[in-house]
This record gives structure tokens, sequence and C-alpha cells, in this order.
């Protein structure tokens, strides 16, 4: 293997994971944003953005990411942990998505959802993905499904 094969291997094999983690970044701001909310308007607003993310990833995730990981890694742990762990996550937005923003149960719920992604995310990026790298997946043509999926779901989301 030349250097630049070397490196376009690299390169490529970055993108899927690039797009993942510029959408942990993102729910991440978005929860930052709640915490300096002071209506409650501004609060169901940021909310509605939070769940409509964590949806939308999540798809793209259960769809195309994790079906091409799992059978990469022949993995039988990280995968189905990380969908249960999608499953508590779309009990919680299943919550905020059916109450206002009216008190402390709404904030604590938003806090519990934010830690939990918190959590999620740590696991994805610091144990599968590093797993990811090492496989021979094509890991641009994900990138290039999960995209166009992503927009998919976003022009059906709710607003």
């Amino acid at each position: 293997m030349t250097a630049h094969s070397s490196e376009s291997h690299t390169r490529r094999s970055q993108e899927a994971l690039t797009l993942l983690r510029a959408d942990h970044k993102h729910v991440d701001e978005l929860f930052e944003k709640y915490e300096s909310a002071r209506t409650s308007a501004q609060k169901k607003s940021i909310v509605r953005d939070i769940c409509t993310e964590l949806e939308v990833h999540a798809s793209i995730e259960e769809e195309i990411f994790y079906p091409a990981v799992k059978a990469a890694l022949k993995d039988k742990e990280l995968v189905p942990e990380a969908t249960v762990e999608h499953a508590t996550l779309k009990d919680l937005i299943g919550q905020l998505r059916d109450t206002e923003p009216d008190g402390e149960m709404f904030d604590a719920r938003v806090k519990v959802l934010s830690e939990y992604v918190k959590h999620h995310v740590k696991e994805e990026q610091n144990e599968m993905f590093p797993k990811v790298k090492d496989t021979d997946l094509d890991l641009s043509e994900l990138a290039e499904q999960m995209k166009q999926r992503k927009e998919e779901l976003l022009a059906n989301a709710p607003h």
C-alpha cells in the first residue's frame, strides 16, 4: 500500500464517523442552549429540535450504520447495547414530546436525556468508532447513504 492510498483510505474511513461526530456535537450544543433558555417557549422549541435530531440520528444509525458495523466486526455486544440505549432514549423523547415545559419534571427529563446521550456518545466514540476504523468498511459509501436518509427523515420530521 502506498502512502497516498493509505492516506486516502484513512480519509475515506473517517467520513461516516465524521458525520456521526458532527451530529453528536450538534445535539450537545442544543443541550447547552437549553440550559440557558429562560422561557417555556424557548425550552419547548429547543427540546423539539433535540428530539428531532436524536430521532433522525438514531434512525440512520439503526438502519444503516449499525448493521454494517455489526457485520464487519461480527459484533455481539457493542451494537446490541447501543440499540438498547436507543430504545431508552426514544422512551424519554416520547415523554418529552407529550408534555409541556412546565417545571421540574420536564427539566429533569431533559437532564436525564442529556446525561444518557453523553454516555451513549462516549461509548460510541471511544469503543465502537476505533474498532470501525480498523475494518474494511467503505465508510464513505455509508456516509452517503446516511446523508441521504437523514435528508429524507428531516424533510418528514415534525416541525
